[in-house]
């Protein structure tokens, strides 16, 4: 689950992005200062939109919203207060972790792309990255699949040239670090790290 807010740019509204779904299947449920949205077909939710927002949850934030079990709380307490009976579950783990790069291989498809299978500590995820100095044995900083990069991008599953992707392994400007060089590259942690450890300790 991801939460935006930027009252300049939206309004007093709290976006609540839980699947993405295709545009032509999404419907709406308007209760109040809530509207849910879902797939009409498979009924899956989408998320939600919660207008007036400040007068439920205090939040001061201008994009991504840092989640949160209070935060979380009071979420649910505003669908409540609006009718609907959905309860929202958080997966607070870090989604940026270090990962251990076990393995990599060319791209069948692509010369630019490797295939790395990166150890998470918890999981071992296989990660299509271009970047020029990725290597087998370097400690990197992974993005998992529902991280939200600095800049707003969100981490999805993914399928590159016809070989599945999940996470991203990260550069320093991606992750906007103070003096990240312009070059491409990403960044290389020190051997000390361990996998599946918060990045942003």
């Amino acid at each position: 689950m991801n939460v935006f807010y930027n009252r300049e740019g939206v309004g007093d509204t709290l976006m609540i992005f839980i699947k993405e779904i295709p545009l032509e299947n999404r419907t709406f449920d308007r209760r109040q200062d809530a509207v849910k949205i879902y797939d009409a077909q498979t009924e899956e939710l989408a998320g939600f939109n919660l207008f007036h927002a400040s007068k439920y949850i205090p939040v001061d934030a201008a994009g991504p919203v840092e989640l949160t079990e209070d935060t979380v709380r009071d979420i649910n307490g505003a669908l409540g207060k609006n009718g609907f009976d959905e309860v929202l579950e958080v997966d607070f783990t870090p989604k940026f972790v270090v990962g251990h790069i076990l393995s990599k291989e060319k791209h069948p498809n692509a010369d630019k792309l490797n295939i790395c299978k990166v150890d998470t500590g918890t999981e071992v995820l296989q990660i299509v990255c271009g970047a020029p100095n990725v290597d087998a044995g370097q400690n990197v900083v992974v993005a998992k699949v529902g991280a939200v990069m600095p800049r707003g991008m969100m981490i999805k599953h993914a399928e590159l040239r016809g070989v599945a992707s999940s996470g991203m392994i990260c550069s320093a400007k991606e992750l906007d670090l103070p003096d990240a060089p312009q070059e491409k590259g990403i960044l290389v942690l020190e051997e000390n790290r361990k996998p599946g450890e918060s990045f942003f300790q």
